[in-house]
């Protein structure tokens, strides 16, 4: 069987992790632990997870001409992401994360997207002829608005199937629901993206319904230990997460967006796509930072067969 063709139209960013007993407020110091400085960014990071999960992965994205993008250059030729659409930049510096781990493993994260920021339309329609030809065609909001909306377009354009993972959330364009076959946002995104604050009280429920009537193909709201909901065409689904003992929650997101598009790309239904999502995401919070949490195929397929098989 060949292997799924997933692009990722996306950012990089280098992440600096720290752990400390609780977050910082202004004026205070801390003293932390376990510090790491690696590659992330949401795009790259599902690109990898995708590649690790058996894709042929490409990664679409821009960073700055210097040390940091160094960095990205190295992972991708280590994990085997195609990087023909990736472009260096001398006007701007390589995106940068600071990541705040507490002791649960829950984390609070400040972006300097940088480079990032320069991706457009007219980026994005270079790499049509390779979003044609793939399986699924991804993206995040760490790149501009314009750039992940577009991404979709084209994607529909050459009936290729369409992934927005809407992270981190911000209010999109009506008319660009319409292009994404299968939105994923955790229940405080979803409350953003229709213009509430993060912790609005209104039923997920209500507010996912709401959300779809918006024209999105398939709306997955991932619930962390509770699973996902999913609300398409047939109805409405709950599929029940999986549970871990949680050390760093920071690359989860990342881990299920990559775990559903290669499930997807694979045609598998699309609660089945979930559950394997889910292990996915599980997985990735049983270690510190994000690219060394990102399950191998073998690795997710065993804990899919454990838990849901």
């Amino acid at each position: 069987m060949s292997k799924p063709i997933i692009t990722v139209v996306g950012s990089f960013a280098v992440g600096l992790t720290i752990r400390t007993s609780h977050m910082p407020i202004f004026g205070e110091t801390l003293l932390g632990s376990d510090f790491d400085m690696g590659p992330g960014g949401k795009g790259s990071n599902q690109a990898v997870g995708t590649a690790r999960l058996g894709a042929n992965s490409y990664f679409a994205g821009i960073i700055g001409r210097d040390k940091l993008g160094e960095i990205a250059a190295d992972l991708y030729a280590r994990e085997g992401v195609d990087t023909t659409y990736l472009r260096q930049s001398d006007r701007m510096a390589t995106g940068v994360g600071f990541i705040i781990l507490n002791q649960a493993g829950e984390n609070g994260i400040i972006l300097d997207m940088s480079a990032n920021k320069l991706m457009d339309s007219a980026f994005v329609d270079e790499v049509e002829e390779q979003i044609a030809r793939s399986d699924v065609v991804m993206s995040v909001l760490e790149i501009p608005v314009e750039a992940a909306v577009r991404a979709m377009e084209l994607g529909q354009k050459h009936g290729v199937k369409t992934i927005l993972n809407p992270a981190p959330a911000q209010p999109l364009p009506p008319a660009a629901f319409q292009h994404i076959d299968y939105l994923t946002p955790n229940d405080t995104e979803l409350r953003i993206l229709l213009g509430l604050s993060p912790d609005d009280a209104t039923p997920t429920l209500e507010l996912a319904e709401k959300l779809r009537g918006y024209g999105v193909g398939n709306l997955i709201v991932t619930m962390g230990d509770d699973g996902a909901l999913l609300m398409t065409e047939a109805g409405v689904e709950k599929v029940p997460g999986v549970t871990v003992e949680v050390v760093d929650t920071t690359g989860a997101g990342d881990a299920f967006n990559s775990g559903l598009a290669v499930a997807l790309a694979a045609g598998n239904p699309l609660a089945d796509a979930v559950r394997y999502a889910n292990c996915a995401g599980a997985i990735a919070c049983t270690k510190l930072g994000v690219i060394p949490s990102l399950g191998m195929q073998a690795q997710v397929d065993q804990f899919y067969a454990e838990h849901y098989g």
